[in-house]
């Protein structure tokens, strides 16, 4: 069974919404489209107050450089660009859209005779960026000159309770197959691989059955987390290994998220831009699992009111328990990334309280890319951050592998997170 080396092995609380079907949020009265649901630079509005849009329609156009375009999810009446508070508990500029209800649309022409370029333009038109978090503009990681012999498909979802992805391999298995075939076009690549965790028997039965031509394959994956980590799974599917600082395209590799290429399907086929997506909303205090179409810009709290979800839980997270940030208002609305939303209660989270490091070696022994997050730690109270690079903070993906196993409970994700931003800010 493929796999990769190190890691952890955290319940996956799967179980809670893994039969619950794909449905649909009622729209929201009103919508917050943050200009930031990608990395990169803020979308640059082309509406203003008072202007009627359509859904489907384009209302932020990508800057310069790294960035996406955003559509409108609903039709409805712009109020303008407004601060809005984010997760990160900053306010950002958002478009906010009052919904009329009409439900008129708009959308982008199919493309008849999809090629390799045609495709690639429509990803970038569409604003489809990586949906399983990350928010890399999939036009910029998919323009790699013919580099790429081999798309990798992430259908680990490695994440506890996350199911959404599982649930469109199971709902739209021919749609997001199709959607692989655009996605090798638009990359260059002349085989896939999709990768899916063996926790998922039914997926990997029913893809297999459906991939009857040799050029797209499936790989059964050893369950462990973070299998669905770009380096660890290019490794685990194909045995190429990508250098230290590099990127997948020096191993000939690209690996796009499940939700990503069903979008890239319905943007060729259907013209249908990036404005809604699949969430899971789950946790002990949710009456009502569930995996929902959700529309970009929603407030969370239309999420919790519609799940029969708890406010007043031990934790809620936006994200998975492992990689996501705690929600502290659930004013804070959806974006193109928002894969899951949790409503947690106190036997599915701690209370950690620090203490000091016992030089156990666990998070070495547990961190996926070989790295010494406790040193690095060290390094980073001490202001040393030639230190801390040379320790590879750099090459963190934020797993939070270390924090997980770490018995004196520190913060090491976090601290080796910081340890990374200041090095890149100050050019180390």
């Amino acid at each position: 069974m493929a796999t990769f080396g190190k890691g952890v092995h955290p319940k996956d609380c799967k179980a809670l919404s893994a039969e619950a079907p794909i449905g649909v949020l009622p729209d929201p009265q009103k919508v917050w489209l943050p200009l930031s649901q990608h990395i990169g630079k803020p979308a640059r509005p082309v509406v203003g107050a008072g202007e009627h849009v359509l859904r489907g329609q384009l209302v932020a156009r990508k800057a310069e450089g790294v960035s996406a375009n955003i559509y409108s999810p609903v039709a409805g009446i712009v109020k303008g660009v407004v601060g809005h508070i984010t997760a990160s508990g900053k306010k950002r500029d958002h478009i906010l859209i009052e919904n009329d209800f009409t439900d008129e649309s708009t959308s982008l022409a199919p493309l008849e005779s999809p090629s390799g370029e045609s495709i690639l333009s429509r990803i970038e038109e569409a604003g489809i960026v990586g949906m399983g978090g990350a928010g890399f503009p999939t036009h910029i990681k998919f323009n790699v000159g013919g580099k790429a012999d081999v798309l990798v498909v992430n259908a680990a979802e490695c994440e506890p309770y996350i199911t959404c992805d599982y649930r469109i391999l199971k709902e739209y298995a021919e749609e997001f197959l199709r959607g692989v075939r655009y996605c090798m076009l638009a990359c260059g690549a002349k085989t896939a691989v999709i990768g899916i965790e063996k926790n998922k028997p039914d997926a990997i039965s029913l893809l297999s059955s459906l991939c009857k031509e040799g050029d797209i394959s499936v790989c059964a994956l050893r369950t462990r987390y973070p299998q669905g980590a770009e380096k660890q799974l290019i490794y685990s599917c194909t045995g190429r290994v990508v250098p230290e600082g590099g990127l997948p395209v020096a191993a000939g590799a690209v690996v796009s998220n499940v939700h990503t290429v069903l979008s890239v399907c319905r943007a060729v086929e259907k013209g249908t831009p990036c404005y809604e997506r699949v969430m899971t909303v789950s946790g002990k205090c949710v009456k009502t699992p569930s995996n929902l179409w959700v529309k970009n810009g929603t407030p969370l709290r239309e999420i919790a009111a519609y799940c029969g979800a708890d406010e007043n839980c031990a934790r809620i997270v936006s994200g998975g328990p492992m990689m996501g940030e705690a929600v502290f208002s659930l004013k804070v609305c959806t974006s193109k990334t928002t894969s899951s939303l949790l409503f947690l209660d106190k036997t599915e989270c701690e209370d950690k309280r620090a203490s000091v490091c016992i030089g156990c070696g666990r998070c070495v022994q547990a961190c996926p890319m070989g790295l010494s997050p406790t040193f690095i730690e060290d390094a980073l109270f001490r202001k040393d951050y030639e230190e801390a690079k040379r320790y590879g903070a750099s090459s963190c993906i934020a797993c939070g592998c270390c924090s997980y196993v770490c018995p004196a409970k520190r913060f090491l994700t976090q601290s080796v997170r910081l340890a990374k931003k200041i090095i890149a800010e100050r050019k180390i």
